[in-house]
């Protein structure tokens, strides 16, 4: 099967959007590029299209690969058979090609090669054939100096009529079926571990049982985790005498003494091989679609966090608070670049309150701060109501910022390169300071498993994971576009065609030549080639440049359109932009050809509405309950104002204003079915919630939006 028609038979997409999208990707073409500036080619396919086209395209060539290997071992064997190497070659995916290598793959340790080398398969074959009366006396002419009875014969040669009906393709897709269908998951919890403190977090499965395919991904994968730490033991297993008798009515064909040789092999090759075999990859299917779902879900909260709504460029005093230790301030500017830092001890045990409030007003006013960004950890409601005591000459606007990551970030390289001469503690709280000005621009210097959202993000296959989460944070980046003159190299190394490489030569060539004054000028970064120019150049924005197309999404390739445009109608590019009611009017069909077809464009007429728009809202202030600070204060039946920090396939967690947030399980964010919890809430959205339960023991707090 070509690539193309195995891409169609797993997308439902049309072959000559696969076929375009596929050459594109050959062209080392990133998928934000593609879905931008090439839907004359894909047919105006979206990213998630080709997102899945790139993936298909990966899980081809992996099969290709395979197949060769396979072809080129059963050659070195001298086994390869014409019928054979036409099955293989017509093989359509790798369970079906491991199944037709499973014969040739002899393990000099299993007990049927052992067999074999005692010169037993005759004697199977012989068995196999149902013709014989007297398995026994066939035996006995078997016998040597290793096999010194003839029931020690009759087990050699099970062993190989049992691995004989293990290869049988027939018998394995049956029972990959029928435990697909019926499987059940049962978890048992190991006695001597049930005390142990870590074992609590399990209790729910010490003794559970299930039907593998109704078991969701979030209950697989806990029970997982029990398992790998050491708390449970898991089965998954269907009826034994039901699949036991299906393989006996494909083996038998007799009801003599050679068949009841065969009854024990079939029970032998259904418990020490065919079961354990099909079970674990039943269980590894069931814990990759886990993963699947696991991950989808950390990408949609990623992809959410990451387009949270900036302050924009404002002069921000960021504050990370504590109790002992003190609240650690930073002053930045419109930047965020570090002008001031000290710390404050307003809380116990110091009690320096008055002192702290004094110190505050008198940074204000001195860095002319426009905002405050307070870290939602520990002491930081208490923070919160320190600063809403101060009376400011002007409006100052006052944000509870997360600062999931910030320690991860404040011990990373890139905070040490970025502040070489400053702790931990000050660097923590800058990046709280940056994440308000613009959470983009800060939360891709962190590892996306550090920012706290999704589930079971450290129990799914991590290669998958980072994939997927670089995969999410590269399309939020060159979806808003970033500032070649002010973003840092984590930030440049998303940009479609950059790299990490190619973003340190760029913040060393600005910092050796100074600011870019046009996106022409980018081309003269050492090792930054044409393609990467053609990747990346339209994604890379100048600020009040000469050409005002340099700060919009407008490729370079499509300027000469744009002067076309603006000579046809005889006015500036400068008196078009932004000119609405003149834009609308123009045809799309008069200027489209070649690769800037109608897509391309509509695509940039519109941009030219308004070039360079920030595709995210603006950040708004939120205030909790002002009487709500510890999981103490929570009473039964409260409404409190919260804010969605989590979102889960089994409900949405809300920061309600203290340190625990609280679950809204699926069934209580409405009053009708929900089925995706997306559907219904999203990250960082403001809601209000209903305390339905808290367990101060366990610090779990049930919340309800049905109300």
């Amino acid at each position: 099967m070509e690539i193309t028609a195995y891409i169609e038979k797993h997308s439902g997409l049309a072959s000559k959007k696969i076929a375009n999208t596929v050459n594109l990707l050959n062209e080392d073409c990133t998928i934000p590029f593609i879905a931008r500036y090439r839907k004359e080619a894909t047919g105006n396919l979206d990213e998630t299209e080709i997102e899945l086209i790139a993936k298909l395209k990966k899980s081809y060539e992996d099969l290709e690969k395979r197949r060769e290997s396979i072809l080129n071992s059963l050659e070195e064997q001298q086994v390869l058979t014409e019928a054979l190497k036409v099955q293989i070659i017509e093989a359509e995916d790798l369970i079906r090609l491991e199944d037709l290598y499973l014969p040739y793959k002899r393990s000099k340790k299993s007990k049927a090669a052992v067999a074999r080398d005692f010169g037993l398969e005759p004697l199977a074959k012989i068995i196999m054939s149902q013709n014989s009366r007297d398995p026994e006396e066939a035996a006995s002419r078997f016998l040597n100096k290793d096999i010194d009875s003839t029931e020690a014969a009759l087990e050699g040669a099970r062993h190989i009529i049992a691995e004989w009906i293990s290869e049988r393709i027939d018998i394995r897709n049956y029972l990959r079926n029928t435990f697909e269908r019926s499987a059940v998951v049962t978890t048992k919890v190991i006695k001597t571990k049930a005390e142990e403190e870590g074992a609590a977090n399990y209790r729910d499965y010490f003794d559970w049982s299930e039907p593998l395919k109704r078991c969701p991904s979030h209950r697989l994968l806990a029970m997982l985790r029990a398992v790998r730490e050491g708390y449970l033991r898991m089965k998954v297993e269907i009826d034994t005498d039901r699949a036991l008798q299906y393989i006996e009515d494909r083996v038998l064909r007799s009801d003599n003494a050679c068949a009841e040789q065969i009854i024990l092999a079939v029970a032998d090759s259904y418990k020490r091989l065919l079961a354990p075999a099909i079970s674990n990859e039943t269980l590894a299917n069931a814990r990759s679609q886990a993963d699947e779902i696991a991950i989808g879900v950390f990408a949609k909260n990623l992809r959410q966090l990451l387009l949270s709504p900036p302050l924009g460029e404002k002069r921000i005093l960021a504050i990370d608070p504590g109790f002992r230790t003190g609240c650690k301030i930073v002053c930045l500017d419109a930047q965020g670049e570090l002008l001031h830092n000290e710390t404050i001890y307003p809380h116990p045990p110091a009690n320096k309150s008055a002192e702290a409030i004094k110190k505050i007003n008198t940074l204000v006013n001195a860095y002319k701060i426009e905002a405050i960004s307070i870290g939602n950890g520990t002491a930081s409601r208490e923070t919160e109501q320190l600063i809403k005591r101060i009376r400011f000459e002007k409006d100052v606007e006052v944000f509870m910022v997360s600062e999931a990551g910030a320690s991860v970030y404040s011990a990373s390289p890139i905070a040490r390169q970025e502040f070489p001469n400053y702790d931990v503690t000050v660097r923590g709280a800058v990046s709280i300071g940056r994440r308000l000005s613009d959470p983009l621009a800060e939360l891709v210097k962190i590892d996306p498993k550090s920012i706290g959202v999704g589930q079971y993000q450290h129990d799914v296959d991590q290669s998958k994971l980072k994939q997927e989460l670089d995969t999410v944070v590269a399309s939020c980046v060159n979806k808003v576009g970033v500032n070649v003159n002010t973003a840092s190299e984590a930030l440049l190394s998303y940009v479609s065609g950059i790299g990490p490489k190619l973003a340190e030569n760029i913040v060393e060539y600005r910092n050796e030549h100074g600011a870019f004054k046009d996106r022409e000028s980018i081309k003269q970064v050492k090792r930054l080639g044409n393609k990467a120019y053609e990747q990346a150049a339209a994604f890379l924005r100048i600020k009040n440049p000469l050409n005002p197309l340099d700060d919009s999404a407008v490729h370079p390739e499509s300027y000469s359109i744009v002067n076309q445009i603006t000579k046809d109608l005889g006015t500036s590019i400068d008196k078009l932009i932004g000119n609405k009611e003149v834009l609308q009017k123009i045809d799309p069909e008069r200027y489209s050809s070649g690769k800037a077809g109608v897509y391309t464009l509509k695509d940039i007429l519109k941009e030219l509405e308004k070039p360079g728009l920030d595709p995210r809202q603006k950040a708004k202030v939120f205030e909790f309950a002002p009487d709500i600070r510890t999981i103490n204060d929570l009473r039964i039946g409260q409404v409190l104002p919260g804010i969605v920090n989590n979102i889960t396939n089994f409900g949405c967690f809300v920061d309600i204003g203290i340190k625990e947030s609280g679950l809204v399980h699926i069934s209580k964010l409405t009053d009708g079915y929900v089925s995706d919890v997306n559907e219904v809430v999203g990250l960082q959205q403001q809601v209000r919630v209903r305390v339905e339960e808290v367990d101060l023991d366990r610090k779990r707090i049930q919340l309800s939006m049905n109300f």
